[in-house]
């Protein structure tokens, strides 16, 4: 289901288990934390991506329930999981860009969420419906959905459950850009990403992600080598 493949400075993380809408199994979580990290150590940039037609990611796989309805101890394993697939994203060593054509649902907006930044096809489509099934959202998920497009909207797509279209969520803030074919977009950007300095890449992340000591990081760039070389290619 979960594949990685390299072509120069970019890596691509491909879900493809067309049966299940790329549905993701409990098993599967800790390979694709496994893929994603592989992926970031071999490139520069890394897209989250999908091989199966108008879909990104149907969340998690709904068959597994049953089971952890049954058994108290299933849906702490099945949340754990999950957490180390979206942290491997988000805590990865090089950008990852979540490229949605299609549809993208609970889990999968989840592993949206964990990326940098996402780029929608113009066809995608995006909801967070488990209020529907009567169970919730992992705490981590939510964090990330509140930061992302504050607490108003997360309440909105927490609480009805409601599917939104790509413009819908580009304009609340839920996806970056919408493109006819997310995959071009988002390798274009990819390729900029790439032509930037890698230390530079690595400074600016950091202060994304509100980490300490940016002002100490940016102030000991101007002794490194990537300023000299570049100011010196002008």
């Amino acid at each position: 289901m979960i594949s990685v493949a390299v072509e120069g400075a970019v890596a691509s993380v491909t879900l493809d288990r067309p049966a299940a809408r790329n549905a993701v199994p409990v098993a599967v979580w800790d390979t694709l934390a496994d893929a994603v990290r592989h992926a970031a150590g071999r490139a520069a940039v890394v897209l989250l991506r999908s091989a199966v037609p108008g879909v990104f990611c149907a969340g998690a796989d709904l068959t597994e329930f049953p089971p952890m309805m049954a058994d108290a101890a299933l849906p702490p394993v099945f949340r754990a999981a999950m957490a180390r697939a979206t942290d491997a994203i988000a805590q990865a060593a090089v950008p990852v860009i979540a490229v949605i054509d299609g549809g993208c649902f609970g889990a999968g907006v989840a592993l949206a969420l964990a990326c940098d930044m996402r780029i929608a096809g113009a066809g995608a489509s995006f909801a967070v419906p488990p209020a529907r099934l009567g169970i919730g959202y992992p705490q981590g998920d939510i964090d990330r959905l509140r930061t992302l497009v504050g607490p108003g909207q997360a309440a909105r797509l927490l609480l009805t459950g409601d599917r939104i279209d790509a413009a819908e969520a580009a304009r609340i803030g839920l996806v970056e850009i919408v493109a006819a074919d997310a995959e071009i977009a988002a390798r274009a950007v990819a390729g900029r990403i790439v032509e930037n300095a890698a230390e530079s890449i690595a400074t600016l992340r950091a202060g994304l992600r509100g980490e300490p000591g940016g002002d100490a990081r940016f102030d000991a760039l101007f002794a490194g080598p990537a300023l000299a070389a570049r100011l010196t290619a002008r």
